[in-house]
């Protein structure tokens, strides 16, 4: 089973803007993955909001999802219903919708691994209790 790169903000945005804290290490660890990663709308609106002053990295989105670099998947009313469900359950954390997107994405994708730089993924679980499958800069 290949694995599935679910890309979420943080390392999107780090790709995209030199002066993030993790630009060097999401650079280093992008030439690694094989391509597409998998992102979904939840994550380009936050990646597009927090690069409103950066014309050319939002440019740079546009091009890799028309390369097929990055994949958009949309969810259906199902993966919507069950990311609105994980967010009441992660309400002390508290779960974005983007986050909760992505676990529900996850739950249904073979081989998913959360691109990531968002400690809270440790906390957040899959059906049946089950962790998500990681690619952080941190320890897990």
């Amino acid at each position: 089973m290949a694995e599935v790169k679910l890309l979420d903000t943080g390392p999107l945005v780090a790709l995209l803007d030199k002066d993030e804290q993790y630009h060097g290490w999401a650079t280093n660890r992008m030439r690694g993955l094989t391509p597409p990663l998998v992102v979904c709308e939840p994550v380009l609106t936050e990646a597009c909001f927090l690069l409103e002053s950066h014309a050319p990295a939002r440019r740079q989105v546009r091009l890799w999802i028309e390369s097929g670099f990055v994949r958009h998947v949309a969810l259906d009313e199902t993966a919507i219903l069950r990311a609105l469900e994980l967010m009441e359950r992660y309400a002390s954390v508290p779960m974005s919708f983007a986050d909760a997107c992505l676990v529900a994405l996850a739950e249904t994708t073979p081989g998913a691994r959360v691109f990531t730089l968002d400690r809270d993924f440790l906390i957040y679980r899959q059906h049946e209790d089950k962790p998500l499958t990681l690619l952080v800069p941190f320890t897990q």
